[in-house]
C-alpha cells in the first residue's frame, strides 16, 4: 500500500520511520517532510495547512492511507476533506479536533462531564481578564486560547507578568488567532506525565507513559520550549495511577466527545499533572505529542499500520497492542538562541556515527538535505532516541549518541530523564 504522512518534523521523522517497518506498506510519501524522513519517502512540497493540495496529491497518486500528524490541519478538517474524496485517513475529524483546536472548549467539556483539570475562567476582553487578575493568587496560568505551536502558555508569578501575558497574547497577538480568547486557570502543582492513547471512539488504548522537558535550559530554567527531551515510562506513573486516569480521565473524555456528536478517532494526548488531590488533565493534544513520539513509537512491536487501519474502520477491540519492556531517552538537539532566533543552514556531522549503534537512532526535526549533506533548517533540529533495559542506562546511551554529533552551537539539556 502506498502512504502518505502529513508534516515534517521530529514526529513525523519517527512515524515515517515506525510506517516504513510494516511489510504491508510499499511507498511512503511525506508533505513536506524534512532530510532525515528524504532516506526513507518521498518528500513532496506541499505545505502541511495546504488541505487542498495534499487532497490532490493523495488522489493523484492513488494513496491508500494518509495519516496527519501535526495540529493545524487536523484543526482545518484536513481528515474530512480526503474522506470526501474516498481517501482514507487517520486523525480526528474537525469536530473532535476541537479537543486541542480550542482550550475554552476543552475546559468547558471537562468542567460539563466532571473531568478533573484546574479551576479556571475564559476571556474574550482583555480588560476584563486584567481586572480579573488583580483579585487572584500567584502563580496562574494565562493561556492562548487557540493552537500556539505549544507555546502559548505562560505561567506569571505576578500580576505585572500575568498583564504583560494577556496584553501580548489578546491585544498584540503574538500567537495569531490563537489569542482571541485567553484561559486564566489555577496553578497546580505536581509533576507532569504524558499519556498518549488509541481510540476509534468506543475503545480507548493508552500507550507507554512518558515525560517531557519543556524549558530551554537545565534544572527546568529559561523559556518554554516545544520540548527539549522526552524519557518513557515515566517513574512515577504507577499501574494504579493508570487505572485511577482510565476510569476517571481516558474513558470519560472519550464518551463525553460521543454525546456532544464529535467522535474522536485517532490519537487523544493527556497531559496530566499528578497532584496531592489526584492526576488532573493540564491539556489535551488531538494528535500524537511531539517528541513524545520519538520515545513512545520505538518501544511498540506492533504493527502501526494495523493499528491506523483498526482505528478508522473502529476494530481497535479487535487487536492486541504490545510494547517493548525496555526504557527510551530523546535527547533533543537545538539550534543556539532556540526557542528564541537562531541561524540556520548550518552542516550536521556525525549522525551515521551515533547510529552505528544498533540502541540509537536519530531523528529528524530541523533538517534538509543539500548535496548529500544534513543541513540545519529549523529551531529544534535533531531528537537523539536510545532503547536500553532501564532508563539510566537509556540516557547514558542517548548522551553518548548527542556526543558523535555537532553543528555549531548546537544547544541541549544536560538532565533530561533524571526528573
Amino acid at each position: 500500500m502506498k502512504v502518505l504522512v502529513v508534516g515534517g518534523g521530529g514526529r513525523e521523522h519517527t512515524l515515517v520511520w515506525k510506517i516504513a517497518q510494516s511489510p504491508s506498506v510499499e511507498k511512503i510519501y511525506c508533505a513536506p517532510g524534512n532530510g532525515g524522513i528524504s532516506t526513507l519517502a518521498e518528500c513532496v512540497p506541499i505545505k502541511a495547512t495546504d488541505i487542498q493540495g495534499m487532497v490532490q496529491f493523495a488522489k493523484e497518486k492513488k494513496i491508500d492511507l494518509v495519516m496527519v500528524a501535526p495540529d493545524d490541519p487536523l484543526a482545518l478538517g484536513m481528515v474530512d476533506e480526503l474522506e470526501k474524496v474516498g481517501i482514507r485517513a487517520f486523525g480526528p475529524h474537525k469536530n473532535a479536533a476541537i479537543l486541542e483546536g480550542s482550550k475554552a472548549f476543552s475546559k468547558d467539556l471537562m468542567k460539563k462531564y466532571d473531568i478533573p483539570t484546574a479551576k479556571y475562567e475564559v476571556f474574550d476582553n482583555s480588560e476584563h481578564a486584567i481586572e480579573y487578575l488583580r483579585h487572584q493568587e500567584y502563580p496562574i496560568v494565562v493561556k492562548a486560547d487557540g493552537l500556539a505551536l505549544g507555546k502559548g502558555v505562560i505561567i506569571a508569578y505576578g500580576f505585572d507578568q500575568a498583564q504583560e501575558a494577556v496584553n501580548n497574547i489578546m491585544n498584540d497577538r503574538v500567537f495569531g488567532n490563537a489569542g482571541e480568547k485567553v484561559v486564566i486557570e489555577e496553578f497546580l502543582v505536581g509533576p507532569e506525565v504524558s499519556v498518549l492513547a488509541f481510540t476509534d471512539g468506543k475503545t480507548i488504548i493508552p500507550m507507554v507513559s512518558s515525560q517531557d522537558h519543556k524549558r530551554a535550559f537545565d534544572n527546568d530554567k529559561g523559556p518554554n520550549t516545544g520540548g527539549m527531551g522526552t524519557f518513557s515510562p515515566s517513574r512515577i506513573y504507577t499501574p494504579e495511577i493508570a487505572e485511577y486516569c482510565m476510569e476517571n480521565v481516558f474513558k470519560p473524555t472519550v464518551d463525553a466527545m460521543n454525546r456532544e456528536n464529535r467522535k474522536f478517532k485517532g490519537v487523544l494526548y493527556f497531559g496530566l499533572i499528578l497532584t496531592k488531590d489526584g492526576p488532573k488533565v493540564l491539556e489535551y493534544n488531538a494528535r500524537f505529542g511531539d517528541p513524545e513520539t520519538q520515545v513512545v513509537l520505538p518501544r511498540l512491536q506492533t504493527d502501526l499500520v494495523e493499528i491506523f487501519n483498526a482505528v478508522i474502520d473502529e476494530k481497535l477491540d479487535q487487536i492486541s497492542i504490545e510494547w517493548d519492556e525496555n526504557a527510551a531517552v530523546c535527547v533533543v538537539m537545538a539550534s543556539g538562541g532556540y526557542p528564541g532566533q537562531y541561524e540556520t543552514g548550518l552542516e550536521i556531522n556525525g549522525i551515521e556515527d551515533a547510529e552505528h549503534d544498533a540502541n540509537i537512532v536519530v531523528f529528524h526535526a530541523g533538517t534538509k538535505k543539500e548535496s548529500g549533506k544534513f543541513l540545519t533548517s529549523g529551531g529544534r533540529v535533531l531528537g537523539v532516541t536510545a532503547l536500553e533495559s532501564d532508563l539510566d542506562k537509556a540516557i547514558k546511551k542517548a548522551y553518548e549518541g548527542v556526543g558523535k554529533i555537532s553543528f555549531r552551537d548546537a544547544h541541549y539539556r544536560k538532565d533530561i530523564g533524571v526528573k
